[in-house]
């Protein structure tokens, strides 16, 4: 089970993610991801915060990269979920630079 949790500010939109990042889950994500990314206002940053994940499976990792790729920023203290966001922001990174 995944618990999201959106607030928002003036500057900042914070998605507090809470529990497994797989299964049905990673659509409901999706889902409301694509929404609010459409209704945010271009100079609001956005937060997501990873640091009650417990477990995060391929789709997961998918879902995270397409956040990271619209520009999302991510805060996590697990060595597990800062490895595996630091891969993704690489592989963003890596992507970008090829023609």
């Amino acid at each position: 089970m995944l618990r999201i949790t959106v607030t928002e500010g003036a500057s900042e939109q914070r998605w507090v993610l809470q529990g497994r990042l797989s299964g049905c889950s990673v659509e409901e994500l999706s889902t409301n991801w694509r929404i609010k990314r459409r209704d945010r206002p271009p100079t609001q940053s956005c937060i997501v915060d990873l640091n009650e994940i417990t477990s995060i499976d391929k789709d997961g990792e998918q879902v995270l990269l397409m956040m990271i790729r619209d520009g999302a920023k991510s805060v996590a203290t697990g060595l597990y979920t800062k490895h595996l966001l630091e891969s993704l922001s690489a592989e963003v990174a890596n992507r970008s630079e090829s023609p």
